[in-house]
């Protein structure tokens, strides 16, 4: 395995301080957003015990950002996430939410592609190359980080109720319609 794919393994002491193994030296959750950001994986361990404690570290950073103002998810989101810890939406929403984020990294990949391959009749206007370049840096940095991440996989067929699966149905279709539309620009 190259040593990019490794994941950056972080441990936490004892002191809760967080230590960087591969340059030995301590470091701050903002450090391992940007380690993140930059399209590295990250792997975060208690020393003493070797739990995994990366799911709780990556939750405080989005929480950290959020309270910073830095509002990404909506609060109707936010509250559909905390409705979906009890019942049949427990099962179905990690999986939905895996193939929206792909959805959306597909989407952006295909829209860089689409914005160097494909003729456009503006080409020949003057600066438009440096304003394709600008678009292309533009959307980079929006979607930074977003291609390196791994897709869970297919949902595993479950026994819901019919209006899950409608509900569901409604929201790839809502999906699909914004794939649709990226697709477009």
């Amino acid at each position: 395995m190259a040593e990019d794919e490794k994941p950056l393994l972080i441990k936490r002491y004892a002191s809760r301080r967080l230590y960087n193994t591969e340059t030995s030296d301590y470091v701050t959750l903002e450090d391992i957003a940007k380690f993140i950001r930059d399209g590295r994986e990250v792997q975060i361990v208690d020393l003493k015990s070797g739990d995994d404690l990366t799911r709780q570290y990556l939750l405080q950073i989005v929480a950290e950002h959020e309270s910073r103002g830095e509002n990404v998810l909506p609060v109707d989101v936010l509250t559909d996430l905390v409705r979906s810890y009890t019942g049949a939406a427990q099962s179905v929403v990690p999986q939905f939410l895996a193939a929206s984020f792909e959805m959306l990294r597909e989407g952006h990949s295909q829209m860089l592609d689409n914005m160097t391959k494909m003729p456009n009749p503006m080409a020949n206007m003057p600066g438009f190359e440096a304003l394709q370049r600008q678009q292309q840096a533009f959307l980079q940095n929006m979607m930074a980080g977003w291609g390196t991440a791994g897709s869970s996989g297919p949902a595993p067929e479950s026994d819901e109720k019919s209006d899950d699966r409608s509900e569901l149905n409604a929201i790839k279709k809502q999906l699909a319609d914004l794939q649709s539309k990226l697709n477009k620009m």
